[in-house]
């Protein structure tokens, strides 16, 4: 049994569903305590039941304190099974969150897998579906992972009623990887979508994010998407290419929040890596540790940034498997590497 405090560092939900989903693939028990000890509304939210629900389901694992705001549960796995799956948040808890939670587990079954999961596709502090499809399960293929995801419906917070489905093949070994070199982008492209709102906004936001990439030479491919939804909903998506590598930066609208500020947000985080001279972007480093971890040959990846929510991922999987992934800091940037076989 691996014991973890839920309070430590970044304190989130990250600590949960990393913990669970590794628990699951290594068939360790768990017990988390503390759970979002550092929130406003501490202990389990309906976005982390549901992971907590799925998981259970997919391994068959004993679970204690499975409710919402239970502040401790323990995790005592079956094996993974692989097969097709539906959960439904019944909130705009992310979808994409949950889903990292539950695609360890999977590629590594013995079989291919479906999940289609209903909730939050485009809410605050997660990962926009873009950024799922466009920068996480293309690195992931580089690590051997193949899979075909699709965003049947869009879902933007508060209503939600996004509904996503993807196909993970299995795979028996994953492959290093290595991104040390930082890169200037080959290919940049920029989204602006928005529900319910009126067009003005997309143009403004074009207009912003063209006039900011010009003064740094920067050229990109524009797209405007007007699309359906039970709620309305606004935001920018970038993607930042150079061969297999990528980048990804967004910004959601809220109300009374400026189509400007809002496309501000995405081309400064944009800028920002391309001046930090990192490989990786921030949040990608943060959520491929767990798979640096399991593959048996050496990785070395330059993470632009050396988050709370980093270290403290880092040392969830450490936990696990213990001495694997190793971090320097300095300069801004973090070099995480894998020891040779």
């Amino acid at each position: 049994m691996i014991r973890i405090d839920g309070s430590k560092g970044e304190g989130g939900g990250q600590i949960l569903r990393t913990a669970l989903s590794l628990s699951a693939l290594l068939t360790i028990p768990v017990t988390i305590e503390h759970i979002r000890a550092n929130r406003p509304k501490p202990g389990l939210r309906p976005q982390h039941l549901t992971a907590l629900q799925a998981l259970k389901e997919i391994c068959g694992a004993e679970v204690e304190g499975m409710a919402v705001d239970s502040r401790r549960i323990v995790f005592r796995p079956g094996r993974v099974k692989p097969g097709n799956y539906f959960f439904d948040v019944g909130t705009a808890g992310s979808i994409t969150l949950i889903l990292q939670a539950l695609l360890l587990p999977l590629v590594l079954a013995p079989g291919p897998s479906r999940i289609k999961l209903k909730g939050g596709t485009h809410v605050p502090w997660s990962p926009p579906y873009q950024y799922l499809s466009e920068i996480f399960l293309p690195t992931l293929d580089r690590l051997g992972i193949h899979t075909s995801v699709r965003l049947e419906k869009w879902g933007w917070y508060p209503k939600g009623g996004g509904e996503l489905e993807i196909d993970i093949l299995p795979t028996e070994r994953l492959n290093p990887l290595v991104l040390e070199k930082p890169w200037e982008p080959e290919e940049v492209e920029v989204l602006c979508a928005s529900a319910s709102l009126p067009r003005h906004i997309l143009e403004r936001e074009r207009k912003t994010i063209e006039a900011l990439l010009q003064e740094r030479r920067v050229t990109a491919h524009f797209e405007i998407q007007e699309v359906a939804s039970i709620g309305q909903g606004n935001m920018v998506f970038i993607t930042a290419r150079k061969g297999p590598a990528a980048a990804g930066f967004s910004s959601l609208g809220a109300k009374g929040k400026p189509a400007e500020q809002v496309a501000e947000e995405a081309a400064h985080s944009f800028l920002s890596f391309l001046d930090s001279g990192a490989a990786v972007d921030e949040h990608l480093g943060d959520q491929i540790l767990p798979y640096l971890a399991l593959a048996p040959e050496r990785s070395e990846i330059l993470v632009q940034g050396v988050s709370s929510h980093l270290r403290t991922n880092l040392a969830v999987v450490n936990q696990f498997i213990p001495a694997r992934l190793s971090l320097e800091a300095g300069l801004g940037l973090g070099k995480l590497t894998t020891p040779l076989p």
